[in-house]
């Protein structure tokens, strides 16, 4: 076990309006947003040790997440296209094989972290959702075609997994810690508009993969060049969440983070049809860990999020 201060949204800062810009907002190519962040200090639990002493207390539907050793063929994660060709197939092996049911992955997105100043994304200290309900529905019709096939996948379960892993070395430095669902509450998520920078034709073709620039800071507060492509959850401080990490997590591990379940408990129509038990999100964040070593490499990650959908029930 080790102690973390984690970044929680600052409820007084949050506005709740629907006017895009003037509802609270967080940008996608750097750590900044419109809101405040109020900074809480949590025990953080080592997921492994917990795993060898209660193994069934974990996994996607259980907590919201579950820690595998599954290597993989890719390593370096230098070339987009082969993470597109090659280590997306290796991803969707992953989950048709832990999570049984599915008959369709769609991977729409990827994000490479690298803890360093020359970096286009670095480790977020932000606790989070990655998707809210409509934005997880919108994520379908976006990706899936024809439209009326999209329409009746809506109609079935679905999930929007993250698949993450450490790139090269251990993830040491910067760890991501998560929320065990059983630990949270509907009100303690907040919705939050998601900024991307826009871009002109013919550079916009609907895929953000390996487009990423890092701002300049002096743009951070600005919303001009921006525009609202998504929607996540912040998230409020609550006494009862209970955190958990993997120490030292492996290149050689992966951990899928569930961000949306069209089953999650407390979940109606249109976005779902909860059922009693089955965890909803994973609210998530990186962390500083005072125990880390001077000197450590700084973290490197890679998270893959994948629509997946499962067989109809009988």
């Amino acid at each position: 076990m080790t102690t973390g201060t984690f970044r929680y949204a600052d409820p007084a800062t949050i506005n709740r309006s629907s006017t895009p810009f003037v509802k609270s907002w967080s940008k996608v190519d750097v750590d900044y947003s419109s809101f405040s962040r109020v900074s809480v200090s949590k025990p953080v639990h080592d997921l492994r040790s917990a795993l060898e002493s209660s193994p069934s207390d974990f996994g996607v539907d259980v907590s919201g997440f579950a820690l595998y050793n599954h290597p993989a063929k890719e390593t370096s994660f230098t070339d987009e296209r082969a993470i597109w060709s090659g280590y997306y197939a290796e991803v969707e092996a992953l989950l048709r094989e832990k999570l049984p049911g599915i008959k369709r992955v769609e991977i729409f997105d990827h994000t490479i972290r690298r803890n360093n100043d020359s970096a286009a994304r670095r480790p977020v200290q932000q606790v989070h959702v990655d998707q809210t309900p409509a934005a997880a529905a919108t994520r379908v019709r976006r990706h899936v075609s024809p439209p009326e096939e999209a329409e009746k996948l809506l109609k079935g379960r679905y999930q929007i997994i993250n698949v993450w892993r450490p790139i090269s070395h251990p993830a040491t430095d910067f760890p991501l810690a998560f929320i065990d669902w059983r630990s949270t509450s509907p009100g303690d998520l907040v919705p939050i508009d998601l900024l991307y920078p826009k871009r002109s034709e013919p550079e916009d073709d609907g895929d953000d993969r390996g487009k990423e620039i890092a701002p300049a800071e002096e743009t951070y507060p600005k919303t001009e060049g921006y525009e609202v492509k998504g929607e996540t959850y912040g998230v409020v401080p609550n006494d009862a969440h209970k955190f958990y990490y993997v120490k030292d997590m492996k290149p050689e591990e992966v951990v899928l983070i569930k961000c949306f379940d069209s089953w999650g408990e407390g979940l109606e129509e249109p976005w779902g049809r909860g059922k009693k038990g089955v965890a909803g999100w994973t609210p998530h964040t990186a962390f500083v860990d005072p125990a880390t070593p001077k000197g450590t490499p700084g973290r490197e990650s890679i998270e893959v999020r994948c629509l997946v959908f499962y067989e109809d029930e009988e």
